[in-house]
């Protein structure tokens, strides 16, 4: 059990970087399409169409592929005052039903935003004119990324687990 607790921690921080890095990434190419943006409006009088649009699609990449990474950090904001003023046997079994939850909500929206990017192929953007499916990928892979995480941290809190 404990060598499944151990790998089950360096899965998480492997993906937990992966995740952070990729987000960065976004987030700095966010930056770079803004600030052309800006620059192009005070130059040009005017931005391109597309910039708005991607800059959306990064910004909301970036908070689906982070969203499990937060979540397993339990830095999430959410209220637990239920949690703290419960018995310790009813406190688990809300979390435990909490994790079910969080289990079953992101592999549902995960298979569900799946099939959605994909129906929407033969759609294109308007600002960039691309199919629609691209920015739509985000979805099933942070959903799954969240489902992921919650499934190899478990139902409860790990002391050992620093990320």
């Amino acid at each position: 059990m404990h060598r499944l607790v151990v790998m089950n921690t360096k899965i998480i921080r492997l993906l937990s970087r992966m995740s952070e890095a990729l987000a960065g990434l976004l987030i700095a190419s966010n930056l770079v399409v803004l600030l052309y943006g800006v620059t192009a409006r005070y130059l040009a009088g005017r931005s391109p169409i597309w910039m708005d649009e991607l800059s959306r699609f990064l910004i909301i990449g970036t908070v689906l592929l982070t969203a499990g990474v937060v979540w397993v950090r339990n830095e999430h904001m959410r209220i637990n005052l239920l949690e703290q003023k419960l018995p310790p046997k009813w406190a688990s079994a809300l979390k435990l039903y909490q994790w079910l939850l969080t289990v079953a909500i992101s592999a549902a929206f995960a298979w569900y935003s799946w099939h959605y990017a994909f129906s929407v192929g033969r759609f294109t953007t308007m600002g960039l004119g691309i199919s629609r499916t691209w920015p739509m990928l985000s979805m099933p892979l942070g959903f799954f990324m969240l489902f992921l995480f919650a499934i190899l941290r478990g139902p409860f809190e790990r002391k050992d687990l620093q990320l």
